[in-house]
């Protein structure tokens, strides 16, 4: 099964020392990329983090981020008195350049981030809860990026199918075609009145068996066709061989084109080129 690499994941888990959510989302990019937005209470989780995204993800651009709403009713508050003072001697030197200042109101002081402050969670047993709620949203995020994957490789098998139809219906013709473009020489020649020379009939259709020899390019098509399939059923990490697929198509399609000598075989290279396009934007997504 391939794997898309465009998801969401978004895990909530809550405890005595609050509520921890994560939210991960993951675009198409051609390497692993992780942007990390963790509060600084959890800098040490970076690298596990890293890690643990690594092992799980192979390409990607993946915002994570995790955010703590703190659980702060029935704990007992407890002063900072270091900050508390620097705040408190911050605020008289101010006020010393002030001539008449208003007093210092003590509620003002506990209001300034960081003086009053709840008992801390352990840090230890906080980072454990932080990372198994991780491990969740990555878990959720894999699966998403699998149920896009498979709906990725249905297009694009509806697509491989059609150009399979394609390449059938113009070997089919290939005969005709030539039969009606050796009418065409012959009439012609017929129109100029000219007496026919067989080495100079012989070499036009030589000449025109040469430039709409496409049996070779048709068998191509074929056989990367088959080799998309395969790549698709194995699964992985497909998206770069994938995309590889889709150049080498296109390649055969664009030679195609230059030899088509009929609007039959123009139109088939022209369809086979689009639905090529709307597969290779397909592959862009797989990881």
């Amino acid at each position: 099964m391939v794997h898309s690499m465009t998801a969401f994941a978004r895990v909530e888990r809550a405890g005595p020392y609050g509520t921890l959510s994560w939210e991960l989302r993951s675009v198409n990019h051609r390497y692993l990329e992780p942007h990390l937005r963790l509060p600084d209470a959890f800098r040490d989780l970076e690298g596990p983090v890293r890690d643990a995204l690594r092992q799980g993800l192979s390409r990607g651009k993946v915002e994570i981020t995790l955010r703590l709403a703190e659980e702060s009713a029935g704990k007992p508050l407890q002063v900072d008195r270091d900050r508390a003072s620097q705040l408190i001697q911050a605020a008289e030197s101010v006020a010393a350049l002030i001539k008449q200042p208003a007093p210092l109101n003590p509620l003002e002081v506990l209001a300034w981030p960081g003086v009053l402050v709840a008992d801390a969670a352990d840090p230890q047993a906080l980072n454990a809860a932080a990372m198994e709620a991780f491990a969740e949203a990555l878990g959720e995020l894999k699966n998403g990026r699998a149920r896009e994957g498979a709906e990725l490789a249905r297009l694009i098998n509806e697509r491989l199918d059609a150009m399979q139809d394609d390449v059938t219906a113009l070997r089919a013709l290939v005969p005709q075609m030539l039969a009606t473009q050796r009418q065409k020489i012959l009439d012609r020649f017929g129109e100029m009145k000219a007496e026919l020379d067989p080495q100079r009939l012989e070499q036009e259709m030589v000449l025109l068996a040469q430039k709409s020899d496409v049996a070779e390019e048709l068998d191509r098509l074929g056989t990367h066709v088959s080799e998309v399939r395969r790549v698709l059923k194995a699964g992985g990490a497909a998206g770069r061989r994938l995309d590889f697929l889709m150049q080498e198509l296109n390649r055969e399609a664009n030679t195609l084109g230059s030899k088509a000598f009929d609007p039959r075989s123009t139109q088939a290279a022209v369809n086979l080129k689009v639905l090529i396009e709307q597969m290779r934007e397909q592959v862009q997504n797989i990881e």
